[in-house]
């Protein structure tokens, strides 16, 4: 049984702020150590179920947070960017199951730490017509992968979303939010612990598993018939009905807004993509293949947004 660990940052047990998470902060060497000894007790709690191969990414940031010399050995390690996949690099639909280790809250949703890939940058993201993040977007391209998420691990917000997308997930709310930079933390013994006996159970409960792409994903070109990225919308419906649909080649369509409209125009020189307004673009592809192109779009957003504010 081979298993997938992407490992961000903000919702690892015991960190609340940018000092912990961010470098240089003031706590960030520590917040490495703690990221660590999460990855660790997911990991060890893959093997306890019988898992024959583990692979972690580091998914945080710069992606050079995980310490190499406190990870669990049996496990491999993806370290570093550029990635082409980003925080899912390194998933195949060889993998029999993947975990979700300190993910925090979607943008706009008062969770710790919480926002869409890059902070203030992006302000909502929709997958069709529902809004999402970071736990929506890597549901999905797992699922067209074959591959079932089986465990989040962050705050209780975080916990919520997913459920949203997926009941089926088994989640580790390893802090409770009292706002964006507060908590009230489960002690760090116990989380880990938690976290350790909820992989393995998750991994002993496998769901019967979902097709993986087998067909060429670039061959379908839908129209786009609504415009979610000119409306502010809220989740009135079951984010689960678009996160998983029946044919997992199918296109999906991605929209994003961001705080930038110079993010705008330099995006609509990707072909395929289209403005919707100063600040909103959309286009549209197979998963998992929306998702690297996805991180096409974060690369540029970076070199764009990277001068120093005017004013």
């Amino acid at each position: 049984m081979k298993v997938y660990v992407s490992v961000d940052m903000e919702g690892i047990t015991g960190l609340v702020d940018a000092e912990d998470v961010q470098p240089p902060g003031r706590d960030y060497e520590r917040g490495r150590v703690l990221m660590t000894e999460d990855a660790n007790a997911a990991i060890r709690g893959a093997y306890d179920a019988g898992a024959t191969a583990v692979l972690v990414n580091d998914a945080h940031g710069p992606m050079r947070n995980l310490l190499p010399d406190l990870l669990d050995p049996r496990a491999t390690l993806i370290k570093g960017r550029p990635k082409p996949m980003g925080m899912m690099e390194g998933l195949t639909s060889s993998f029999d199951a993947a975990f979700c280790v300190g993910y925090h809250a979607r943008a706009g949703v008062l969770g710790v730490l919480s926002h869409s890939f890059m902070g203030h940058e992006i302000e909502d993201i929709w997958l069709d017509d529902q809004v999402t993040g970071e736990i929506g977007l890597f549901h999905a391209a797992a699922a067209a992968y074959g591959v079932p998420v089986v465990l989040l691990t962050g705050d209780d917000t975080a916990c919520a979303e997913m459920t949203a997308w997926d009941p089926a997930v088994h989640t580790v709310p390893v802090k409770q939010a009292r706002d964006r930079f507060a908590a009230r933390l489960v002690p760090v013994t116990e989380a880990r612990a938690t976290i350790e006996a909820t992989a393995r159970t998750a991994l002993q409960n496998l769901p019967t598993p979902t097709p993986a792409i087998t067909t060429d994903p670039g061959t379908t070109d839908p129209a786009v018939t609504t415009d979610p990225g000119t409306t502010d919308p809220a989740v009135t419906t079951d984010p689960a009905v678009t996160a998983s649909p029946a044919d997992p080649a199918a296109a999906r369509r991605l929209t994003v807004r961001w705080q930038n409209a110079s993010v705008v125009s330099h995006l609509t020189a990707i072909p395929g993509v289209e403005r919707r307004d100063d600040r909103t673009v959309t286009t549209h592809a197979p998963m998992p293949d929306l998702y690297r192109l996805f991180n096409l779009f974060l690369r540029v957003a970076t070199a764009v947004t990277t001068n120093p504010p005017y004013c």
